[in-house]
């Protein structure tokens, strides 16, 4: 059981610290005046991506690629699959007033070329750098695009910043909790990271899997666990927008900036299940989006029960 217990400490830090770096992260910007909007577009997301990117910087410098890999794409069917499934059985989401589809093209673009790479058989620098290369222009396009929204509110002697709501920001607190908020995300991550990837990769050596299935079932589903909490609530204060944007924001931070980063520092091979099945199931899901985003549908309760029986079926078919 120790294995598991401590697997599951791990996962927990993980969360404690990646939340207490994005509070403090965002609170410091905000206090030395970087405009809301561009804090949410970028150290937000590069948050609460921190957890997925520790894994798997700890995967590979572990000797663990396979771990690394799944974690990204097991992490992305899931935020699909699972993270839009429950919060709409629960109480359905109302995506028909949403409008992401530059985002979402933006997220099947990136799904495109990175199996593209996949299929070079490794993740290796150059890989990385088309990665990191595709990240920088989404990002600028972001920016462009909040500047524009500024621009427009201030032509319309609106402020931006009272539209603009950003994750754990509080204009109240201190500056020592601001630095108490950095130190625990900067010291917790990578000593979650190196609980869950040590301990995961013995549960698997103990039960016959490789490190590989677990990345895309117990730490996929773990590191999932922020982008479901956050959902579940936007769909309770029916924010469907939030939820939708959260979702496909953190798969384009997965293929493009974790994968990316990761390469840096060692090169990731493919396995040969990843190009037969795993890879075409997370492409799969991401085209499922495809009605609700252009079509204006709703993802009703109905909905919700199919996207969630279909991630039960696929973690049933990657355990078998």
């Amino acid at each position: 059981m120790m294995p598991w217990l401590y697997a599951g400490l791990g996962l927990l830090i993980l969360l404690l610290a990646g939340d207490a770096l994005v509070k403090g992260a965002v609170n410091l910007s905000l206090r030395v005046g970087i405009p809301a909007l561009i804090v949410s577009l970028t150290i937000v997301a590069f948050g609460t991506s921190a957890p997925e990117l520790l894994i798997s910087l700890n995967a590979v410098l572990d000797h663990k690629p396979g771990l690394a890999l799944g974690n990204v794409v097991g992490s992305n069917t899931a935020n699909i699959l699972l993270v839009l499934g429950v919060p709409a059985l629960i109480s359905g989401l109302y995506t028909s007033q949403c409008d992401t589809r530059k985002t979402y093209l933006f997220m099947i673009g990136a799904s495109v070329i990175f199996i593209g790479l996949a299929f070079r058989g490794t993740f290796d620098m150059v890989a990385g750098l088309v990665l990191l290369a595709l990240l920088g222009y989404v990002l600028a396009d972001a920016f462009r695009d909040a500047r524009n929204h500024r621009r427009a509110c201030a032509a319309a002697a609106l402020d931006p910043d009272d539209e603009e709501e950003v994750e754990g920001a509080d204009p109240d607190m201190p500056w020592w909790q601001i630095f108490v908020f950095l130190v625990l995300g900067l010291v917790g991550l990578p000593l979650g990271a190196d609980l869950l990837v040590d301990n995961a990769s013995i549960i698997a050596r103990r039960y016959g899997v490789s490190d590989s299935v677990i990345g895309l079932t117990l730490v996929a589903l773990g590191t999932s666990l922020p982008e479901l909490a956050t959902t579940v609530m936007a769909a309770l204060r029916r924010q469907a927008d939030v939820a939708l944007g959260n979702v496909i924001g953190s798969n384009l931070f997965n293929l493009l900036a974790i994968i990316g980063i990761t390469t840096m520092i060692g090169e990731i091979p493919v396995d040969a299940e990843f190009l037969q099945f795993d890879l075409w199931v997370m492409l799969a899901a991401s085209l499922l989006l495809g009605p609700f985003v252009f079509l204006k549908m709703d993802i009703n309760r109905l909905w919700g029960i199919v996207l969630t029986v279909l991630y039960l079926v696929y973690v049933f078919v990657v355990l078998s």
